[in-house]
């Protein structure tokens, strides 16, 4: 399968475009630096673009930094199945193992980040160092949406997505400005610049995306009473045990700091957490200076204390 839509998702930068195979389909990533590995995973309703300052920070820090495309999403192949986390984790593990790494140190953002979190518990000789951002653990996140009014309220997009068909539209109406109001509700006061919301926008519209980035969190909500869902959620009881930097914004709308604190429980690894003040659900792009440094220091850390 061709990139459907490569002068919106293939951005000109220092970095270098190509293809990936890895567990049945095709990836898209951007690469910039030498060094060890920081595999970088976005998420909702972004793509790869989302991770282009840290792609360059990390370069220049002497690692070799990879920001990819989720399935479904940006430059990589759109299946018309596998958006269940398990398999969306190995996607991960698996470009790992393409790019000829012995492992990486995984960081991931919003869906990315349960991603992360994930791929941790099911490979965790591939996955170096984890670094989350915006999301709890997903034992926490699932709790959270049941038994937490305001997480649920706070996060009622999601359930909006069960519906069949409709989100799509929503999100690809008027050139996807949906997206871009997302993106400013959810960001803190710093807002991000018009066209850095246009260019969101128009991933989000390259046919079939919609439906992609949507799917994930069908199965999220769908599997809650299933038995897949359950027995992923019993198979997470598996603890991370590589060293874990936890970052999430105060002011995020969307994932609550209430629900995303307490993760540590499910590391049995030094576990770091940072509280961004003043930032929302986008810390890495809100003040991406200060979480570079923050991500850059943890990672150079020889013993990341608890």
């Amino acid at each position: 399968m061709t990139d459907p839509a490569p002068s919106a998702v293939r951005l000109e930068g220092p970095w270098t475009h190509r293809d990936v195979a890895a567990n049945g389909a095709r990836f898209h990533i951007a690469e910039l630096g030498d060094g060890p590995l920081v595999m970088l995973v976005h998420g909702f309703p972004q793509f790869w673009w989302a991770w282009r300052h840290q792609l360059v920070a990390l370069a220049d820090a002497g690692f070799r930094a990879v920001a990819m495309d989720l399935r479904g999403v940006g430059g990589s192949d759109r299946t018309p199945r596998g958006y269940d986390p398990a398999n969306l984790a190995l996607d991960i593990t698996g470009v790992i193992r393409s790019l000829g790494e012995p492992d990486a140190a995984l960081v991931g953002h919003d869906l990315g980040g349960y991603l992360a979190w994930t791929a941790a518990a099911m490979r965790p000789k591939l996955v170096r160092r984890l670094a989350v951002v915006s999301m709890p653990h997903p034992r926490r996140w699932r709790s959270a949406m049941l038994r937490d009014r305001r997480q649920s309220a706070a996060a009622s997009y999601i359930w909006g997505f069960q519906r069949p068909w409709i989100p799509e539209r929503q999100l690809t109406a008027d050139d996807g400005a949906l997206v871009g109001r997302l993106i400013r509700d959810w960001s803190g006061p710093r807002l991000p610049e018009d066209k850095t919301v246009e260019t969101y926008q128009r991933a989000m519209c390259i046919p079939s995306t919609a439906h992609c980035a949507i799917e994930p969190y069908r199965w999220l909500v769908r599997s809650l009473a299933r038995p897949d869902g359950i027995q992923f959620n019993r198979r997470m009881k598996r603890p991370v045990r590589v060293p874990t930097l936890h970052l999430h914004g105060s002011l995020d709308p969307v994932t609550r700091t209430r629900s995303a604190a307490g993760s540590g429980e499910y590391v049995e690894a030094p576990y770091r957490w940072r509280l961004f003040d003043g930032l929302g659900h986008f810390p890495h792009e809100e003040d991406p200076v200060a979480f570079s440094a923050e991500l850059i220091n943890w990672l150079k850390d020889p013993e990341p204390d608890r």
